[in-house]
């Protein structure tokens, strides 16, 4: 029966492992991605600088939320303050 009992045992802190990670990727901060701020297209992060316009000399600009299609950014925004942090019941999907 001891053997029986480290299993649930074993379990339980797997449960609450699981758990921890979970909370940990879905952390208070949005995924950002370096997007070109017209044509939507992500670019290296090189190319994106926190102060940049995002409009010329070829600078990105971070894009956040959302999701990525073709190579392109949708669903979220370049203003960090619009899109909706992480938390319980977060969802690997962007909003329109």
């Amino acid at each position: 029966m001891g053997r029986r009992r480290l299993r649930s045992g074993t379990v339980l802190l797997g449960g609450v492992g699981l758990l921890a990670a979970s909370l940990a990727a879905c952390g208070s901060e949005p995924d950002k991605r370096c997007a070109d701020p017209v044509s939507r297209e992500i670019l290296p992060d090189s190319r994106c600088k926190s102060g940049s316009s995002g409009s010329g000399g070829g600078g990105g600009k971070y894009y956040y939320g959302g999701t990525v299609s073709d190579g392109k950014v949708s669903g979220g925004s370049f203003d960090k303050s619009a899109v909706k942090r992480g938390g319980f019941g977060k969802s690997g999907s962007g909003g329109g």
